[in-house]
């Protein structure tokens, strides 16, 4: 079990109700699966995306991104600007 930081970032922050957390989770899927019993911060989960450590997700699957202990999960919704 890893032992990291969840930040979270815009509209996620709001539905968190913090700007960042602690986790103790194996994988990605582990993690989403534990913050999204909040119905809020479940809404917002289906339109971000995610660094772990600074690399993006993408499209893969949450449950195959193993999380480093000590890592940074950012949390990232939708946003404009440019």
């Amino acid at each position: 079990m890893a032992r990291g930081t969840i930040r979270y970032w815009a509209a996620a922050k709001e539905a968190a109700g913090v700007p960042e957390e602690p986790f103790d989770a194996e994988t990605l899927g582990d993690l989403l699966a534990g913050i999204s019993r909040n119905p809020a911060v479940e809404r917002v989960l289906r339109r971000c995306s995610f660094l772990v450590d600074g690399a993006p997700v993408g499209t893969r699957d949450p449950a195959t991104i193993d999380l480093p202990e000590g890592g940074v999960v950012e949390v990232l919704p939708p946003f404009a600007g440019g």
